[in-house]
């Protein structure tokens, strides 16, 4: 691969990185009791949790539903991004990335 052909693709991925970045995915859990918002990149931007919807009395279960939002919005960022990058690992093992 030459040198103006990596120069492009390192280019496609800065620019696949950013729209990651931009990208928001949101997961509720607890019948919306609890909402997790996280990017392309696995940054987690936001937990929500409504207090109409948590029994205050009941904390270990607010806390299972808020593991639950996070683990399934990382894993859900996680596919995404896979996704989108998915056409372009060969062209990556080339620039030996």
């Amino acid at each position: 691969m030459s040198k103006l052909d990596q120069a492009k693709m390192l280019m496609k991925v800065r620019k696949l990185q950013k729209e990651l970045q931009k990208e928001i995915i949101t997961v509720t859990t607890g019948d919306d009791a609890v909402k997790v918002e996280i990017t392309g990149e696995q940054k987690i931007k936001r937990i929500s949790i409504d207090p109409e919807r948590v029994n205050l009395d009941d904390i270990r279960e607010l806390e299972k539903w808020v593991e639950e939002a996070v683990k399934d919005a990382i894993a859900k960022s996680q596919k995404h991004a896979a996704e989108k990058m998915q056409p372009m690992m060969g062209m990556l093992g080339d620039l030996g990335l």
